[in-house]
């Protein structure tokens, strides 16, 4: 009608999806490019192993954790895409400064300046995602979003390794950070949330709590993904420096050995999760975590065989098949979590499972793992760091338990 101005037609679901992933590849670059840099930082800046464990993890998760619940909070009464954008350009301006630090200090504040920001762009994804697909579809298209793990993660190995080989590590820091910067305007610009939240159909954040309080499943979900997190954020952070201490590789060969792990095992493994999940899940709702439970008591006998394999390439060999398997949960888990509470309260959960699995994984994985490598280095010297990560492993099979307990509880607690 004249006079009156049309609705914004609604973007495809896949465009979404697919800027969603771009953001998290950049999160997921700027989170793991620390580990590659690790061994050129340590020798620049003097640290310990239990200092390069604190910035790996602990620095990042103390605000990325905790800020997570807040900023979710705020997106589901105010806009999701608006909370994401602004994420993105908070910790990829840290990402850059990591470059010009002068010590272990001002490491530390820019590490938590990366983890606040990055504090407020999963939940609202996890939110935004389950409001644009269908229930049919959320464990897939869950999945394609947590492609953004194995790509960004491969995407800073590789990059870092070579610009760093290139030039210096300072420069890897500023030249992802500086990208990140620039395509956050994009993002601002053309993701719209397909739904409008208002203040009084957000509730309240004590409603949401005491609702997830009730929830058994929960619970269990949650710690599981912290257990499994911790081995997997320690892994993402120590294997580059295990291949480099005994294996005998160097910079750029070991950017290629875990960049092509993560690219290939990694990105099977999430994606064959979200498959399976919407496939078993729809006849059995335990099938959401009962399916990681079972890939992680699968993958542990076979990281062990290639940690103590004799060379880098049979590593490799070992190390693929478990790899895709401990990323087989994102898909399945994520999902089971958005359906524990009605729609308006989902990214708040998701912050709220966040907090715990990020707090625990992220905070605790690479600091326990380099505490242990330093305890045994006076007996096992350059194979300390090897022998830590196998203590490790134990932390999948803990996950897998905790797994098998919230299976128990899905079908009653779920929520269409």
């Amino acid at each position: 009608m004249q006079g009156q101005t049309a609705a914004p037609r609604p973007l495809r679901p896949s465009f979404v999806l697919a800027m969603l992933l771009v953001v998290y590849t950049f999160n997921f670059i700027d989170r793991q490019i620390f580990g590659i840099l690790a061994t050129p930082i340590k020798a620049e800046l003097n640290l310990s192993d239990t200092q390069l464990g604190a910035l790996g993890g602990f620095a990042f998760a103390l605000l990325y954790s905790t800020m997570g619940l807040p900023l979710a909070w705020l997106g589901d009464r105010k806009g999701r895409t608006p909370v994401i954008a602004a994420s993105l350009g908070v910790w990829s301006a840290f990402t850059a400064l990591c470059g010009m630090v002068s010590g272990f200090g001002t490491m530390f504040l820019c590490r938590l300046g990366v983890g606040v920001g990055e504090a407020g762009g999963v939940a609202p994804s996890y939110a935004l995602i389950s409001d644009t697909f269908p229930p049919h579809q959320r464990a897939r298209a869950l999945a394609i979003y947590s492609l953004g793990i194995p790509l960004g993660s491969a995407a800073g190995i590789l990059l870092g390794g070579y610009v760093a080989a290139a030039v210096n590590w300072r420069a890897a820091f500023l030249a992802v950070g500086l990208a990140g910067l620039a395509f956050t305007p994009l993002f601002a610009w053309f993701v719209r949330d397909p739904r409008r939240p208002s203040a009084a159909e957000a509730p309240a954040l004590r409603t949401v709590l005491t609702i997830l309080a009730g929830k058994r499943s929960f619970w269990f979900l949650s710690f599981g993904a912290a257990s499994c997190s911790m081995m997997g954020y320690g892994l993402a952070f120590w294997l580059p420096s295990l291949m480099r201490r005994s294996f005998g590789l160097g910079l750029v060969e070991t950017s290629h050995f875990f960049g092509l792990l993560l690219l290939i095992g990694g990105t099977v493994g999430v994606m064959a999760g979200g498959v399976l999940a919407d496939w078993l899940g729809r006849r059995n709702r335990a099938a959401f975590a009962f399916l990681p439970a079972v890939s992680f008591v699968i993958g542990v006998p076979l990281f062990a065989g290639g940690l103590y394999s004799g060379s880098a390439q049979a590593a490799f060999w070992w190390f693929l098949l478990p790899q895709a398997l401990v990323y087989l949960w994102l898909g399945p888990v994520l999902t089971a979590v958005q359906h524990l509470v009605p729609a308006p309260m989902r990214g708040t959960a998701s912050a709220s499972f966040l907090l715990i699995n990020n707090l625990i994984g992220v905070g605790l994985g690479s600091l326990t793992i380099g505490k242990l490598s330093d305890l045994l280095t006076p007996s096992f010297g350059q194979d300390a760091l090897r022998h830590a990560i196998v203590m490790g492993l134990g932390f999948y099979l803990l996950a897998a338990v905790l797994m098998i307990a919230g299976g128990r509880h899905l079908a009653r607690e779920w929520v269409a």
